[in-house]
């Protein structure tokens, strides 16, 4: 009796460690989705003399550009630098081509009266990926 009891303890370990050692693995091997974004460099443009009060505007018709974007699904995050390179902002894109990325790239106020400048870049990412 004793004997039959310490298999099935035995037998019962085995199948706890097996359990475990397979979620375990499980979780290494998660699957993503991966999907194409762009991201989105916003430069210093070579239009940068603008008086105050017009760079003021600006920057409220650029806020107000990104925020109907990031409302309508086309941007993911965006947001300025914190030192003071020529790369004054980046943003990342949720589009279907690099086509459309310049598009709305280039309808940002700021770009069409050259004081910034877009460049884009293609990356690949899980699907749904954000920022914790």
């Amino acid at each position: 009796m004793k004997r039959k009891i310490t298999l099935f303890i035995s037998l019962l370990i085995l199948m706890t460690l097996s359990i475990s050692a397979q979620e375990k693995k499980d979780s290494h091997e998660k699957q993503y989705e991966m999907k194409t974004y762009y991201l989105v460099l916003l430069k210093k443009g070579p239009n940068r003399n603008q008086d105050s009060v017009t760079v003021s505007k600006l920057q409220g018709q650029h806020m107000a550009h990104l925020n109907k974007m990031a409302e309508e699904g086309k941007m993911d995050i965006c947001g300025p630098l914190m030192d003071d390179s020529d790369i004054r902002g980046i943003c990342v894109y949720n589009v279907a081509t690099k086509e459309e990325a310049l598009k709305l790239a280039s309808e940002d106020p700021m770009v069409k009266v050259g004081r910034l400048m877009a460049e884009i870049h293609p990356f690949y990412s899980a699907k749904g990926a954000t920022l914790k």
